[in-house]
């Protein structure tokens, strides 16, 4: 049974280099585990079989950044933990994406002093900031839903 004989009378389908290639991207995110306080533990959650973001292409979450090129930043970041952010983010391979998820990653939170960075995005370009304290595995999903459509858009041009 030939290829003709399955698809029926549909013709040839063709597609763009780039959009066959950020398809593929999009749907095999690894994602680097970054956990810091409770937004963790909702992370956590989404990884399990209630949520279960294997649907998305995330089948294991890595623990080493040169096998990952999603980085999901989970809590409160300090100042003493902000070099090393910075240093794992630098590991990562190109392309590579950062998702805030919480109030405290994403602008400090309840935590209005000397000792929290006030916003990851003062460390690491941040793609996608998931909202809540903590969020919901569902807003998780949601932002991750969001970053898939980003990279299915982003140039070619950009990573070379």
């Amino acid at each position: 049974m030939g290829l003709e004989q399955k698809l029926g009378n549909m013709g040839v389908v063709t597609m763009s280099a780039e959009k066959a290639i950020n398809w593929a991207r999009s749907n095999a995110i690894w994602p680097m585990l970054f956990g810091l306080a409770c937004c963790a533990i909702e992370m956590m959650s989404t990884q399990a079989s209630n949520y279960d973001m294997s649907r998305f292409g995330m089948e294991l979450m890595r623990a080493s950044p040169r096998q990952s090129d999603l980085m999901i930043v989970a809590g409160r970041v300090s100042r003493k933990m902000a070099p090393v952010l910075r240093n794992l983010y630098d590991q990562m391979p190109e392309p590579k994406w950062v998702i805030s998820m919480g109030d405290c990653a994403s602008c400090g939170g309840v935590f209005n002093n000397y000792a929290v960075v006030q916003g990851v995005d003062e460390i690491v370009p941040v793609d996608v900031y998931v909202a809540g304290c903590p969020p919901r595995p569902e807003a998780l999903i949601d932002g991750i839903l969001k970053l898939q459509d980003k990279i299915k858009k982003e140039p070619l041009a950009k990573w070379q």
